[in-house]
């Protein structure tokens, strides 16, 4: 533990802001002496007291609710002491500086400062110390920070399976099957002498294989919960006026983009959030896509496209529309149109710089406009209207699909991309010491060696075999007071 985990530490524990209540937080060893200094009286274990907070100068500040948890017995596992006031800024900076000026006071008993070393507490701190003194795990930790930013009903519901302990129940179950493998094969290296197949006999290798099994249901499980707290990022690219900010607009239910029938009126991406069953999928609009060197086309527009081609490369997916009402109209025309760039020469061009694993659904859009729309969109794409909704939900199931979402969401847990990248590290670990065991004679040093790494791939989702450097990136990200 390093030297600033034992300083006792204070912060406003509320967001910025005005509001009905405020919390000013305080945590460490002995607290007593700043309780009594701060309300003027002891208070009673875990029990809300209305009393006047004052200032050294025993004017009032505010009057609220005092609440003592003494340790261990409290969310940091050290005494806690929260106030809870007026939830106005200058208020509880009041509050705040009222904690630390008596906390460097002399107490009067002991002639010693009431709490050595208060110090304004650091992003994710407060969490950071329950994890430290086993009041959670480092999964359910990540899961407090993925529950404040959860954006969908969906992932808060998630959030909370996994900060009540249900992944790392799961991950409990695979180390102790883990770990009960290992014993058997470092006996069988321990005890060459002895003429016992321990492997053989404790069907070590039914053990792994019923291992992988569970394995690949927490991955399947952890890989749905890593969508529902990042979702995906997908790009709307095709040529201008194809309905792309009318596409936009259809799938958020709001009016977020400006259409009009002019040429280059989208002049620089408009992102959007929007949920499909719970997903959360990060819909970006762009500029239409046409040759830059137009003369029409203005300094801004050209900025606009780079960036629509810069947007469409580190897209998840990408939505790329058709106009079926230019399908029959001759290329000659389109050029004096402005429509300079063909369908066919944007799908190469995306083709050129996007990534082959990147999806891209071809979309024909503005089917209430053309008779016999059917006819003209290939089956292999998603044929909707965004001007009245039809084809909508195809579409919106097809983006889940991209996504990979599968599970239901009542059983999916919240897991974060570290946890997947994990997971995979021990499935890799696992297949090769299945590929040990199977040999004909096996390499037990290295099956041995591979069941360690598994092991320490697991015992790192949960924390226990953590370096200080992850732990002090995961909890940076929290905010201060929590």
């Amino acid at each position: 533990m390093l030297p600033r985990h034992h300083d006792p530490i204070a912060a406003i524990a509320t967001a910025p802001g005005r509001g009905a209540v405020g919390i000013v937080r305080v945590s460490g060893k002995d607290l007593a002496p700043l309780v009594i200094a701060v309300c003027g009286r002891t208070l009673s274990a875990r029990q809300a007291t209305y009393l006047p907070f004052r200032d050294a100068a025993g004017q009032p500040i505010d009057q609220g609710l005092a609440i003592f948890f003494p340790a261990p017995h409290s969310y940091t596992g050290e005494d806690v002491l929260e106030l809870q006031a007026h939830g106005g800024p200058v208020v509880l900076q009041l509050l705040l500086a009222r904690c630390l000026q008596a906390a460097a006071g002399n107490d009067v008993a002991t002639g010693r400062p009431r709490v050595q070393g208060l110090r304004l507490a650091q992003p994710g701190e407060f969490t950071e110390r329950a994890f430290l003194n086993d009041k959670m795990d480092l999964a359910q930790a990540e899961a407090i920070a993925d529950l404040i930013d959860a954006s969908t009903e969906t992932a808060a519901r998630s959030a909370a399976r996994s900060l009540s302990g249900e992944f790392s129940k799961e991950i409990h179950v695979l180390l102790d099957k883990l770990i009960h493998l290992r014993m058997l094969v470092e006996a069988t290296l321990d005890f060459p002498e002895e003429d016992i197949d321990f492997l053989q006999k404790a069907d070590a290798q039914g053990q792994l294989k019923r291992l992988q099994e569970t394995l690949a249901a927490v991955m399947q499980r952890a890989s749905q919960g890593a969508i529902l707290r990042e979702g995906i990022k997908v790009v709307i690219a095709g040529q201008p006026n194809a309905g792309k900010s009318s596409l936009l607009n259809a799938l958020a239910g709001a009016e977020l983009a400006i259409v009009t029938p002019v040429a280059g009126t989208t002049r620089d991406k408009v992102v959007q959030l929007i949920q499909i069953d719970g997903v959360p999928l990060h819909v970006v609009d762009t500029a239409g896509l046409r040759d830059s060197l137009l003369p029409e086309i203005d300094q801004v527009e050209k900025i606009g496209i780079e960036r629509a081609w810069t947007e469409i490369q580190t897209a998840d997916a990408v939505l790329f529309l058709h106009d079926l009402t230019r399908q029959q109209t001759p290329h000659d025309v389109r050029i004096a149109s402005n429509y300079i760039a063909s369908d066919a020469e944007i799908a190469a061009a995306i083709k050129q710089k996007l990534p082959a694993s990147t999806p891209v659904i071809d979309v024909w859009n503005k089917a209430d406009a053309v008779e016999a729309a059917a006819g003209l969109a290939p089956a292999s794409g998603v044929l909707i209207s965004a001007k009245t909704g039809a084809g909508l939900p195809e579409l919106r199931q097809r983006l889940l699909a991209l996504a990979g979402w599968q599970a239901a969401p009542e059983g999916v847990f919240m897991a974060r991309e570290r946890h997947v990248l994990a997971l995979r590290d021990v499935d890799v670990r696992l297949k090769q010491a299945s590929a040990q065991l199977g040999a004909n004679i096996p390499a037990l040093d290295l099956l041995a060696e591979d069941l360690r790494q598994a092991q320490n791939a697991l015992s790192g989702i949960t924390g226990q075999f953590t370096p200080d450097d992850l732990l002090g990136e995961i909890f940076s990200k929290f905010c201060i007071g929590k």
